[in-house]
């Protein structure tokens, strides 16, 4: 998660993509909660792969960690390298089986990862597989190439960014190897490569399935992946207690945080409004509002609205980082 999120931005300028609330959680917290929920044995350490954060952002990863039971260590990715090269940057933690995911990608699925396999991709068939880095399969079903956005078609089945690895010392290996022989790609180490590399040492990867692939790379796929988390999880819909709400109407699903005042608006469907924030006058669908922001006489769906924003007398898709005033 050391990328700099710049197809987020501006929310990304002062919030890292992975730390952006999605139904009152953080992204990387609901995937994490997901891996550890379909791992059989159970976790005991959570590696963070970050830039510089900061020290706040530090200690929230490590909270997360110790509320799913486990130990949480930070490492860093301090220049952009590559995906091989930032799975590497955890090298003390490549040990025995481990799970690799990108914390800009959430799912659905109902498994348990079968932890005998030498590993597993988990993959998602996709409509257009041009724009995506897809596998291909042999007989059996067993992984035995990569093809990086297929200009003819090779394959739908798309790789979503969650690995397994029975053996994270040979991973950790074949990642050492790619930088040591500077074996880049466009200026990068690809995890790709070494995948490959492992393959042609006798390892056999299967394919994993997950029901559905929840995107959180941009703000349309956040906006949407936010409607889908509040229809999976019914049950977790959320008002808070401590929510002031004076002649106004919520369509479920949403989440309403804590301390939040809802006045003469209409709010959701599919609507998530972070603590302490204040609407008024409005109408609010299918959108995401950040932490102590107010709105008043707004008309807004599918947008996302950061922290500490004042937003006044505008009907819109919008897209505003923290700390903007619009009136």
């Amino acid at each position: 998660m050391a990328g700099m999120g710049k197809r987020m931005r501006p929310h990304t300028i002062t919030t890292p993509k992975p730390l952006l609330d999605i139904a009152g959680k953080p992204i990387v917290q609901r995937l994490v909660e997901d891996i550890v929920r379909v791992t059989p044995e159970k976790v005991t350490e959570i590696g963070y792969i970050i830039g510089d954060f900061g020290l706040e952002v530090e200690k929230r990863l490590i909270q997360i960690a110790g509320e799913l039971g486990t130990k949480g260590t930070i490492y860093y990715q301090n220049e952009a390298l590559g995906t091989a090269h930032a799975i590497l940057c955890a090298k003390p933690s490549l040990e025995d089986k481990i799970v690799v995911a990108f914390a800009d990608t959430l799912f659905k699925a109902q498994f348990q990862m079968d932890l005998d396999q030498d590993g597993i991709i988990w993959t998602h068939h996709v409509k257009d597989p041009s724009a995506f880095g897809v596998v291909t399969k042999d007989d059996e079903g067993y992984i035995n190439g990569f093809v990086e956005k297929p200009k003819k078609f090779v394959s739908d089945e798309a790789i979503i960014g969650i690995y397994y690895f029975r053996d994270g010392k040979a991973l950790r290996n074949e990642l050492q190897k790619l930088i040591n022989e500077k074996e880049m790609k466009s200026g990068e180490y690809q995890l790709t490569d070494a995948l490959q590399n492992l393959m042609n040492k006798g390892t056999r990867f299967r394919t994993g399935a997950v029901d559905e692939w929840l995107d959180c790379g941009n703000k349309d796929a956040t906006v949407y992946t936010n409607q889908r988390i509040l229809e999976i999880n019914n049950v977790e819909k959320c008002l808070a207690q401590s929510v002031t709400k004076e002649n106004s109407i919520i369509v479920q699903p949403c989440y309403i945080g804590e301390n939040v005042t809802l006045k003469n608006s209409i709010v959701g469907p599919h609507v998530s409004i972070g603590a302490n924030s204040f609407i008024d006058c409005s109408i609010v669908t299918n959108s995401i509002i950040q932490s102590n922001s107010v709105l008043k006489n707004a008309n807004m769906d599918n947008s996302m609205v950061g922290n500490h924003v004042n937003y006044i007398g505008r009907v819109a898709k919008v897209s505003i980082g923290d700390f903007t005033q619009l009136s």
